[in-house]
């Protein structure tokens, strides 16, 4: 039965949708967010807290017939894990990538978008396309072509500076220069995917602001630092989140490139749990993992802090 609400004079009836109906909708809401659920609790809930319940057990290759008979060691293969030279040194890699690669490809690919909504380039559409284009390719591709640029006797960047009088150096069997070829590949790769979205968020801004601005008398590097920052604070915030997850788990690059090489002057994080896990240190590896993703959530919030809008 109808039961009337009163609005000031005014009776509005309002239907309640007896408490049957009610349920046989949630029901059939359950029954079509089922499939999703089971698919997300089996390959998802499951493998995470499984994962995590390994990092804290001696698990190795050989336990896996019996998982049950595995020991629960607490922390251990956390101090171990912090404790291991390579480890260690494979942190110090991975800071030394991400502190150098992330301003590196943010700073290249605003420079890029400012430049592409400028107008002053012709044809933006061809250049959007070829700045995207490496991001789409495959990176296993990728990597193998940029080895053999950068192959010290015959390849195009070392015959390119040879033209000049420079003698290029061994570029993935140096100590010294194997981080920086795979920072500049690294940035030349995803630079496009960032150009993309911070132009997108350059043509929201409107632009009365600048034309105001300009009948103030204020130059392009005032009008950059007081619109164009504060306006697009989401955008970069965006672009350097998906950056630092993306650039903490960088595993290819070495993977393919070097091997994590020379000495272990390229091997990531992510690489070295790749490692353990191929050595059978199951229960060592998810600890590497978990270290990582700490590691991951702490940058991500402190770039929420300094890149969180204002207002």
């Amino acid at each position: 039965m109808a039961t009337p609400v009163i609005d000031g004079s005014r009776r509005t009836p309002v239907r309640r949708e007896p408490g049957a109906r009610r349920r046989r909708r949630g029901w059939a809401a359950w029954g079509f967010a089922l499939p999703f659920t089971v698919l997300f609790a089996v390959f998802l809930v499951l493998p995470v807290v499984s994962s995590l319940y390994m990092s804290f057990t001696d698990m190795r290759g050989a336990d896996l017939r019996d998982p049950l008979a595995v020991e629960f060691v607490g922390f251990d293969n956390f101090a171990t894990v912090l404790a291991d030279d390579k480890f260690r040194q494979a942190i110090g890699n991975t800071i030394y990538f991400v502190g150098v690669a992330m301003p590196l490809t943010l700073a290249l690919a605003l420079f890029l978008a400012a430049l592409l909504n400028s107008g002053l380039v012709w044809f933006r559409s061809v250049f959007r396309v070829g700045f995207y284009a490496p991001f789409v390719t495959s990176i296993v591709a990728v990597a193998v072509v940029w080895r053999f640029l950068l192959q010290p006797e015959f390849g195009a960047v070392n015959s390119m500076l040879g033209l000049v009088g420079i003698d290029g150096p061994n570029w993935l069997t140096d100590t010294t220069w194997a981080m920086p070829a795979l920072i500049v590949m690294a940035t030349w790769r995803n630079v496009g995917y960032y150009v993309i979205i911070l132009l997108a968020g350059l043509q929201g801004i409107p632009r009365d602001l600048y034309e105001a601005a300009s009948l103030d008398g204020a130059g392009a590097v005032k009008k950059f630092r007081s619109i164009t920052v504060p306006l697009l604070r989401p955008t970069l915030l965006f672009c350097a989140v998906i950056m630092g997850i993306g650039y903490l788990q960088f595993f290819e690059e070495p993977f393919v490139m070097t091997q994590g090489g020379p000495l272990g002057a390229t091997t990531s994080v992510a690489y070295e749990i790749f490692n353990q896990f191929g050595f059978g240190k199951y229960g060592v590896a998810a600890a590497m993992s978990y270290l990582l993703f700490i590691a991951i959530v702490v940058l991500s919030l402190v770039q929420f802090r300094l890149l969180r809008s204002k207002a």
